[in-house]
């Protein structure tokens, strides 16, 4: 939600946004779980550096394409297609095999997918006729769908890593978000004028501490603690399950964030964007077998009510 305030405020805040989570994280971690540097790494810093470029990549792509005539609620419902460049870079890569449903889901996902970006860019091109402005909306597309593949693409790497070196979830916590902090310093002067702006924001009491600070500092303070707790979880997570899993896991909260920007905001969404929303989380419960699971748990109740 904190995220989502930012965003609604300051349309280009991205950077600053994603730097005090990438700081607050390294710090952390640095203290932690590097013990100030003294411990060496279980997984070699070299695979550590691939991932981190591409982590950095997906992360500042995604805030570039809020620029591009982006809705947050487009964003988010585009994000949630990680399932299926997941599952197709799977087949290509690590030559997985699914069954029917498996592949039914990815196209209910896909239609789900078309339909919102189709609807949005009608939105757009009423709103906006000219030329130039459909054609940045058309980059913010491109934008998306290449963080997308990149996302993807690094989900599978993370597996195949923990596959040979085990699990290390606060390492690779702190390494993901330690090594790209460099990489911050070409975003510097963005990051520094989203800074002055948030500290000319409204005031805000802060309860029982008896002080005050600009509203927007407090939303990203706010943005950084709960961002930890979920890319902590994420993490853990990784280490535990498939990266199909994973990407389920985090799409499914993808959606809880689309519902709360939409309520929240009052965004824009039409019955087609419903629609093609359905067909998206159709798709990921058809991919977690879940009527199948409950069909079994249903069965089994019959057949111990039977025997009792």
């Amino acid at each position: 939600m904190a995220r989502l305030v930012c965003a609604r405020k300051f349309p280009g805040c991205g950077n600053i946004v994603t730097f005090a989570q990438f700081l607050f994280i390294a710090i952390e971690g640095f203290i932690f779980e590097a013990d100030f540097g003294r411990k060496r790494p279980a997984i070699p810093l070299r695979y550590y550096a691939i991932m981190v470029a591409m982590f950095f990549t997906v992360s500042v792509v995604n805030n570039y394409a809020l620029n591009l005539n982006i809705s947050m609620p487009l964003h988010m419902i585009f994000r949630s297609g990680s399932l299926i460049a997941n599952m197709i870079l799977g087949v290509m890569i690590l030559q997985k095999r699914y069954s029917f449903s498996k592949y039914l889901s990815i196209a209910l996902v896909s239609l789900g997918i078309f339909i919102c970006t189709l609807m949005s860019a009608k939105q757009v091109a009423f709103y906006f006729v000219l030329l130039y402005i459909f054609l940045v909306y058309l980059t913010g597309i491109a934008a998306l769908t290449f963080a997308l593949l990149v996302s993807a693409r690094m989900g599978i790497f993370q597996e195949t890593l923990y596959k040979e070196y085990g699990k290390h979830s606060k390492e690779a916590l702190f390494y993901n978000h330690a090594l790209p902090l460099p990489g911050f310093l070409l975003l510097a002067p963005d990051i520094y004028n989203h800074a002055v702006l948030f500290t000319q924001s409204e005031p805000f009491q802060l309860p029982l501490l008896g002080t005050q600070l600009p509203i927007m500092w407090f939303y990203l303070l706010m943005n950084v603690i709960t961002q930890y707790v979920c890319i902590r979880g994420v993490f853990i997570l990784t280490t535990e399950c498939p990266s199909l899993t994973v990407t389920l896991v985090v799409t499914l909260r993808k959606f809880l964030s689309l519902i709360i920007s939409i309520l929240y905001f009052k965004n824009p969404f039409t019955t087609w964007h419903w629609i093609g929303t359905t067909f998206v989380f159709l798709g990921t419960l058809l991919y977690t077998e879940v009527w199948n699971t409950i069909q079994t748990a249903s069965t089994k109740d019959k057949k111990d009510g039977k025997k009792d």
